[in-house]
């Protein structure tokens, strides 16, 4: 028994060592990236090569030296630092993204390997890119003076108030005249801001302009239409509206699970009212009763319906753990026949539910 002992020993301090080696090699610090993904935004092809660049810092004691660069696709290229890089050295990757490649959004990945153990990092390269149409004028149906558009209007989508949201908005100038980016002119509210992205857009090309949209700004939810005036200064046909449509909502984090019981929590009995069949003539009346099942105060932000054929009567706009209170509705029907629908969109610091729908159906006859 006792001549096994010191074999035992030794076995598990070279274990323990291994070990112990094995996770200093695992908490080598690799090089520090500036950023480790790039957004494009939107890309007409014919804007030609997209060229961005990867800034990184040699944080290690040894000298580092790229490798290798890997890329996913034959529609990038790359360039970069080849010197040897001591402790506290910057370098640049540079990667040009060709548009003609990809049509619709994109995500190409590039990795990144160095000669140190565990120094390999990916980087990505997003946007979404956009042909040239074969058709013009089938492509942008939409005319506005000298301009054309995809759309009628443009769809900010949903719009929370933590962060702005940015959209790109394609336009063919149609017109005789070059549009310059100095001479550009919006009427816009506090809250929404547009620029042309191109210096240039010459005659029979294509532009965009970039949208930023701030919730914030805002301070209200729910669905909103805005007609913003944009015009070219000294450049006739080029005075024109846009329409743009957003839903705005209001941001809440994720929260524990062990919170759920304790947030505030709105909960409705009667989640969609079958009217069946009414009169155009007559006046029809419903409530709803809405509870604050949470441990924490209810607050109704907001009640929001789609129609103004539709009253909306709330008593309160706070609701105590427990407590309820009926929503009252009113539908006048007059002036419309057949199958209807009515939305009723309650928002709310609930954090799990901020914004509940209620429905409300019916056939006018």
């Amino acid at each position: 028994m006792i001549r096994f002992a010191f074999p035992l020993c030794l076995f598990l301090f070279l274990l323990i060592f291994s070990i112990g080696a094995q996770g200093q090699v695992d908490t080598v610090p690799k090089v520090i990236w500036k950023v480790n993904r790039i957004d494009l935004g939107t890309i007409l092809e014919e804007q030609g090569l997209q060229t961005v660049e990867f800034e990184f810092t040699n944080t290690q004691d040894s000298v580092f030296v790229i490798r290798d660069v890997w890329q996913e696709c034959g529609c990038t290229t790359v360039d970069f630092t080849r010197d040897s890089l001591v402790n506290g050295d910057s370098g640049v990757i540079k990667i040009s993204f060709d548009p003609t490649s990809a049509a619709g959004y994109f995500s190409k990945l590039i990795v990144v390997k160095g000669n140190l153990l565990g120094a390999e990092d990916s980087l990505y390269l997003e946007g979404i890119s956009i042909p040239y149409p074969s058709d013009v004028n089938r492509a942008y149906p939409v005319t506005q003076g000298v301009l054309g558009f995809r759309l009628k209007k443009v769809n900010m989508g949903d719009v929370f108030d933590n962060e702005p949201k940015i959209k790109y908005v394609e336009f063919y100038n149609k017109g005789e005249n070059l549009l310059d980016q100095e001479t550009f002119r919006s009427q816009t509210p506090p809250y929404i801001q547009i620029s042309q992205v191109q210096q240039f857009v010459r005659p029979k090309e294509r532009g965009l302009l970039m949208i930023r949209y701030d919730g914030a700004l805002r301070k209200d939810l729910g669905y909103f239409e805005d007609l913003i005036p944009v015009e070219w200064e000294n450049v006739a046909g080029s005075q024109i509206k846009l329409e743009l449509i957003a839903d705005l909502f209001e941001y809440f984090p994720p929260i524990p699970r062990s919170d759920l019981n304790e947030v505030p929590q709105l909960f409705i009995v009667q989640k969609e009212i079958d009217l069946k069949e009414i009169s155009s003539r007559s006046v029809v009346r419903r409530s709803v009763t809405l509870t604050n099942k949470g441990h924490q105060v209810l607050e109704i932000r907001k009640i929001q319906g789609n129609c103004e054929c539709l009253v909306i009567e709330a008593p309160k706009d706070q609701l105590q753990p427990g407590e309820s209170m009926e929503l009252s509705l009113v539908l006048d029907p007059m002036g419309r026949k057949g199958i209807d629908q009515r939305n009723i969109y309650i928002f709310s610091n609930d954090p799990v539910n901020p914004v509940q729908l209620i429905v409300m159906k019916s056939r006018i006859e």
